[in-house]
């Protein structure tokens, strides 16, 4: 009977990670450059101890790469907002002081000049966290290099500033944290890539599938009601094999 239990618990454990992860993809529907997880379970044969496979089978889940399709892209003509091409990066300082990448390109930039992400992460440039002059106007180009025209100056004659680092993962492993950041799994850092472009006035949406995420919430409240109904059927036979044997006694 305890067989009965461990696997459906197991099975249990694998449906809530699942549902975690499906919630926080729902969640982030309209989250700009969000990358949605994918989770995959499988079945683990157990060993019967003689170097045998046992028929019992546990669920093992994993949390897959995320998603990297690209999410649709809306033109915002705002100058400051930029969507990332092909598989294009953008660097970032994260919260704990190291470089981390996203495809968000909602940009900002704070009271102090400092250049960040619409959830306030800094941009890193060819030297570290962009820092902006106060300006007329900001435009970023495809190649993602800054120019502004400082306040009173010719809107002829833009100045370079700096150059948002765009990196690209191909040849890499990459993971995406808790933070939703994307970290290089060594914890090293991505060279900068020449050939990513982005796209100026415009916004990546989340490349999450409404329908078919409440879909997979759908089924996985269902497999989960399905093994609570394991659970008390184990409880059910326990109880009547119990009954049984007080009255064999």
């Amino acid at each position: 009977m305890d067989q009965l239990i461990y696997t459906s618990l197991s099975a249990m454990r694998s449906l809530m990670t699942k549902q975690v992860l499906t919630a926080n993809n729902l969640a982030n529907v309209n989250t700009t450059g969000f990358r949605g997880d994918l989770t995959n379970s499988q079945a683990v044969y157990l060993g019967n101890g003689d170097g045998t496979v046992s028929a019992r089978a546990q669920a093992a889940d994993s949390k897959d790469s995320p998603d990297m399709a690209a999410g649709a892209s809306v033109a915002t003509g705002r100058d400051l907002d930029i969507a990332l091409d092909g598989d294009a990066l953008v660097a970032v300082q994260s919260t704990d002081g190291s470089e981390a990448y996203t495809r968000r390109g909602d940009l900002q930039v704070s009271q102090s000049g400092l250049l960040t992400t619409g959830d306030g992460l800094p941009v890193m440039g060819d030297g570290g966290p962009i820092t902006l002059p106060p300006a007329d106007s900001v435009k970023i180009d495809k190649t993602g290099v800054i120019y502004i025209v400082p306040q009173g100056g010719d809107a002829n004659a833009p100045t370079e500033v700096d150059h948002i680092k765009l990196v690209s993962a191909k040849g890499s492993s990459i993971s995406k944290g808790d933070d939703g950041l994307f970290h290089v799994a060594d914890g090293g850092t991505l060279p900068s890539d020449p050939t990513a472009r982005v796209t100026a006035g415009s916004l990546e949406g989340s490349n999450v599938n409404v329908t078919k995420t409440l879909t997979d919430m759908i089924d996985a409240s269902r497999a989960w009601e399905t093994q609570v109904k394991m659970l008390a059927g184990a409880k059910e036979m326990d109880t009547s094999t119990a009954q049984l044997m007080d009255m064999q006694n």
